[in-house]
């Protein structure tokens, strides 16, 4: 995945025109993508760079830290998928108190002109920016006309009825219901993170597993899951089993993400991860002893390795859920 991404400061003088989308960008999720490829193709035809300024960190964090919502994505996710919609820069302004306190005016002329160059602004259905959040679409349009960018609105996306929204996700997620998440998203929800050293039980009494520590907040519901993993620096996804939660037949006192792979890693050492959530097997739950719970895991990975073969006896399955 390519994860760069770009400070305004780093643009130079020479930068633009472009054609620039503004979001917090939560999860990438399908609402984000129509205006991420609406943005691409403008920049096409026009000839213009095209630009996706998101933020680090969340304004929310800054000006109301209560009501800031957990993450879905690691600013360096964040930056992969915003490329893959065809986008030539992610550009990431680290937010501040004195971002916050910038007028719809002083925002527009500080970044979209001055450092962005903007030629075309595309802008979801509920955009707000400045200052208390006072600038609404038509705030920009008019500014638009005053400083020569065209303003435009790629409208929403619904599913089941109602807008994609990152909370709708973050509920989703949180709630262990996978397959709703991936109808949100258009893709499986994914963590990242390091791989760090564990108890040891796993290796000693049930399967050895990888343990993840990911770079952002929401989690799937307690439970096992059908997983796809994709170990750093390979392209590869192997077909996986993970348990996230607290170890209760061993009372655990901390949450933990556990991987099973279901081939064989060889010889090779992994120090970071991707793991994509596929559908939930079961709840987590408290086994008499490590022999019945290693039982259990064996009847786990059976279904797992049921399922992608069904799943890849499907025109396409794979790339449905990779």
């Amino acid at each position: 995945m390519d994860s760069r991404w770009e400070g305004l400061d780093d643009l130079g003088d020479s930068f633009g025109p472009s054609s620039v989308t503004i979001g917090n960008f939560d999860g990438v999720h399908r609402g984000h993508c129509k205006i991420l490829r609406t943005v691409a193709e403008l920049a096409r035809k026009d000839g213009l760079t095209s630009v996706a300024l998101t933020f680090d960190p969340h304004p929310l964090a800054v000006v109301a830290p209560a009501k800031a919502p957990k993450s879905l994505t690691s600013i360096l996710q964040k930056a992969a998928l915003i490329r893959e919609q065809g986008i030539d820069k992610v550009v990431v302004m680290r937010f501040t108190p004195e971002i916050a306190g910038l007028s719809p005016r002083g925002f527009v002329e500080r970044v979209l002109v001055r450092s962005l160059r903007a030629a075309r602004v595309t802008v979801g259905a509920n955009f707000r920016f400045g200052q208390g959040q006072s600038g609404t679409t038509d705030t920009l349009r008019a500014l638009g006309s005053e400083f020569g960018f065209a303003v435009g609105n790629a409208g929403i996306v619904t599913v089941g009825g109602a807008p994609v929204s990152s909370t709708r996700v973050r509920e989703v997620v949180g709630g262990g219901d996978m397959s709703r998440a991936r109808r949100l998203l258009g893709r499986v929800f994914c963590l990242s993170g390091p791989i760090v050293k564990g108890a040891g039980i796993g290796s000693k009494q049930t399967v050895p597993t990888l343990n993840l520590v990911p770079d952002s907040d929401v989690l799937p519901a307690d439970g096992v899951y059908v997983t796809l993993t994709r170990i750093a620096g390979e392209v590869r996804w192997r077909d996986s089993i993970t348990n996230i939660g607290m170890r209760p037949t061993f009372a655990g006192q901390s949450r933990t993400i556990e991987t099973y792979v279901l081939d064989d890693l060889g010889a090779a050492a992994p120090i970071a991860l991707e793991l994509g959530f596929v559908r939930k097997l079961r709840d987590e739950r408290p086994f008499p002893s490590a022999e019945s719970l290693r039982d259990q895991i064996g009847i786990d990975i059976e279904a797992a390795r049921r399922f992608f073969r069904r799943l890849r006896s499907l025109s396409d399955g794979a790339r449905t859920y990779s």
